[in-house]
């Protein structure tokens, strides 16, 4: 089965280790950064967003 990899992703979480690692790891499968990161405060928790997208080969 081949794997199909999304040319844009809007990744989302709280703001942590885990959305950082999240965010390095696409880095290194060849995504880059996509515009400006994202944040908000939902009351209880900050909350970010960063857009990434694939290069065309």
């Amino acid at each position: 089965m081949t794997t199909h990899r999304l040319r844009y992703r809007l990744i989302t979480g709280p703001d942590d280790v885990t959305f950082c690692e999240r965010i390095s790891a696409l880095l290194e499968e060849g995504y880059r950064l996509h515009g400006s990161p994202a944040a908000t405060f939902n009351g209880t928790n900050v909350v970010v967003a960063q857009a990434v997208i694939l290069p065309a080969d």
